[in-house]
């Protein structure tokens, strides 16, 4: 045990390092924006608006993909097929490629010459420049966080389980709905949370898809390339606070679960 503590006491140096790298900087934001600038720039309606499209489109985005992802990721966890390594990393594609270049590869595939924007265009739903080009690019940069969660939680469920339900006469759609989802819904529920995180934080896929209208990191940047630090770092210190906020709040709804699993 005594020679324990000196690298207990190492470790904790260092995460408090790593804990004064992601504090500082937010800390030091927030010092440079005094109180009166931070409400003044709450109450702008193009502040306001920005936010309440960035959390409706993030989250409509986290919703609508959710319904093929989660049952995508029980596939993923439970069945053998081939290339099924080969679909795993190409799921994984949107974490690695530089999102202005995911935002180049969207607008390609809903632009108005496009088969999906032909197809949009005919009943009257327009990608570009638009709250669904807005959904699509955020769904494409964040998707991989839920199906790798959701696999994740799928995969550390006990087959035997299912398996015996299936004995006993279980559909199949039973089991999957009665078992394996609440038994994996805990991680199911952290990557919907990092999904929709990811999805509202998103700035370059989205700038290329639709600067207009503008979410809130475009518009931090617009102000930024426009006027200066000094314009943007109100926005970014509303917007931090609006998604800590959100996030905190999620988190409390979310801790149920875990008081369960305890």
């Amino acid at each position: 045990m005594t020679g324990f503590q000196p690298m207990k006491l190492l470790f904790v140096f260092l995460g408090g390092l790593v804990l004064l790298f992601i504090i500082a900087p937010l800390a030091g934001l927030f010092l440079a924006t005094s109180p009166a600038a931070f409400f003044e720039t709450a109450m702008e309606k193009e502040v306001a608006g920005s936010i309440w499209l960035t959390l409706w489109t993030s989250m409509l985005a986290t919703l609508i993909f959710a319904l093929a992802a989660i049952p995508f990721s029980w596939i993923l966890a439970r069945r053998k097929f081939p290339f099924k390594r080969v679909i795993s990393a190409v799921i994984n594609i949107p974490v690695v490629i530089p999102h202005s270049a995911a935002g180049i590869a969207i607008l390609g595939f809903v632009s108005r010459d496009s088969l999906a924007g032909q197809i949009g265009d005919r009943i009257g739903l327009s990608f570009v420049g638009s709250a669904p080009g807005i959904i699509l690019a955020m769904a494409f940069v964040s998707i991989p966080f839920l199906i790798n969660a959701a696999r994740d939680g799928f995969a550390a469920v006990p087959e035997k389980l299912e398996n015996a339900a299936l004995n006993l006469g279980a559909s199949p759609a039973r089991v999957f709905l009665t078992i394996s989802l609440p038994l994996a819904w805990r991680s199911i529920l952290s990557g919907l949370i990092m999904m929709w995180a990811r999805g509202m934080s998103e700035f370059g896929a989205v700038v290329i898809v639709a600067y207009h209208p503008m979410t809130t990191p475009v518009l931090i940047w617009e102000r930024f390339a426009s006027f200066g630090l000094d314009y943007a770092i109100p926005v970014a210190a509303v917007f931090i606070t609006v998604c800590l906020v959100f996030f905190m709040i999620l988190r409390m709804l979310s801790s149920p679960y875990d008081h369960a699993e305890n």
